[in-house]
């Protein structure tokens, strides 16, 4: 069983990579760019933005999978769960660590694969509206961002 519940988690953290791309494209590029717009701002000065909105969003079904896998005992709910947080940790990690520098760590890196997340969401974020944009994925991200940087 425990690899079955192994599996579910890495199932679920590679398959938030595509909802999130979903999301980020038809939902925050879309219904809800309200939410969204302020990210695209250049040199946004809150500690805050509205944006942030989204990691509430993603974490309250992570937050209930983590309670109904708990009942009436352990269940791959809880592993879906877990996927979903430890996504939302990487996304952090990446995107507002490594990439928008909200915080002072990281802030140089050599790593091939980094370099090229970099520049694939500064090509995101070239674009102010919300049309015409491309690379709305995180960890996945097409393979012309990471050429300039095979050495």
């Amino acid at each position: 069983m425990i690899l079955v519940f192994i599996f579910t988690t890495i199932a679920t953290f590679l398959t938030m990579e595509g909802i999130t791309w979903l999301t980020h494209k038809y939902v925050m590029h879309g219904f809800l760019w309200y939410l969204h717009k302020d990210h695209h701002q250049p040199k946004y000065k809150g500690l805050f933005e509205k944006n942030d909105a989204f990691f509430v969003i993603f974490a309250i079904p992570s937050i209930l999978l983590f309670y109904f896998g708990l009942e009436p005992i352990l269940n791959f709910k809880f592993f879906i769960g877990l996927g979903i947080l430890i996504y939302g940790i990487a996304y952090f990690l990446v995107h507002d660590v490594l990439i928008h520098q909200r915080f002072s760590w990281f802030k140089r890196t050599n790593n091939k694969y980094l370099k090229g997340l970099r520049k694939a969401h500064k090509i995101h974020h070239k674009h102010l509206g919300k049309e015409d944009g491309e690379c709305f994925g995180m960890l996945n991200v097409p393979k012309k961002y990471f050429i300039n940087y095979r050495k």
